[in-house]
């Protein structure tokens, strides 16, 4: 006698989470690019975090949803835009990413696919700037960022203009994480926080675009491997290698849990 077929798994819904602040050219092409995406996302969050330039007003026409966060700076602003997401996956680009038109569907069918996947994220592409500053960002900013971070945390980092994770990460993490903070690196942060019940799977084909600006001056370069310090270093020992491994293994899952962290390859 044969089974019963299981029965048909509901859809899964993403929710797509955009910080944004004074970057409306950016998010122009941001929002068209996921308006062309194969599979729609069930939802799109600006974040409006105290522009005064017109990133809300092109939001509002592209008839995304928008909220607002006063408190200045990358970190409140993502962890504004988790908090309202109601999408069973939240994923998250930045204002200058540039998804290509299957990212959506990607994440969707890989979370639908893997009950065990928790986070996933991958690299980014550089634009606006020529062919040997791209290979070199990509190279040495992103694929060193990947390396030497892996190695610190013990697992792949998020990388914060391309990443996705299921809504319970969040919940079990957005107590823990430094949110309302505007000086640290908000996905380095967020690595950090993470525990073995939620590993990371680094993909390095899911890949977005993202402007070149952070080489734009030498100002801007070094501002955000100052902020890299502060995230690392400011919480000094309570955030070393071997304390971030540990408290990670006290949260480990139970046995039967199913999760995969891909390592880095430099």
């Amino acid at each position: 006698m044969k089974s019963d077929p299981a029965p048909p798994r509901t859809p899964i819904t993403v929710s797509v989470v955009i910080p944004v602040y004074n970057d409306a050219a950016f998010l122009r092409t941001c929002l068209r690019a996921l308006a062309e995406q194969r599979r729609p996302a069930d939802e799109i969050i600006v974040v409006d975090n105290a522009c005064t330039d017109a990133s809300a007003a092109i939001a509002r026409a592209a008839g995304v949803r928008v909220v607002t966060e006063p408190h200045r700076g990358i970190w409140p602003a993502a962890a504004t835009g988790y908090d309202a997401a109601t999408g069973a996956v939240i994923a998250r680009l930045d204002a200058d990413s540039v998804p290509p038109v299957d990212w959506v569907e990607r994440i969707a069918e890989r979370f639908q696919a893997e009950p065990g996947l928790f986070v996933y994220t991958g690299p980014g592409d550089f634009y606006g700037c020529g062919p040997i500053t791209a290979l070199l960002g990509r190279r040495l900013y992103i694929g060193g960022y990947f390396l030497w971070m892996g190695l610190w945390l013990g697992h792949p980092p998020l990388f914060g203009s391309n990443f996705a994770m299921r809504g319970e990460v969040w919940a079990a993490t957005r107590d823990r994480v430094r949110r309302d903070s505007d000086t640290v690196h908000d996905d380095l942060d967020f690595s950090m926080h993470l525990g073995a019940d939620h590993p990371v799977t680094l993909d390095r084909s899911l890949r977005v675009g993202i402007s070149a600006r952070p080489f734009g001056t030498p100002r801007g370069l070094g501002r955000r491997v100052a902020w890299a310090g502060r995230t690392l270093f400011a919480g000094w020992p309570e955030y070393a290698p071997w304390r971030i491994r540990r408290n990670a293994g006290s949260r480990r899952p139970r046995s039967g849990s199913a999760g995969r962290v891909q390592r880095p390859r430099a």
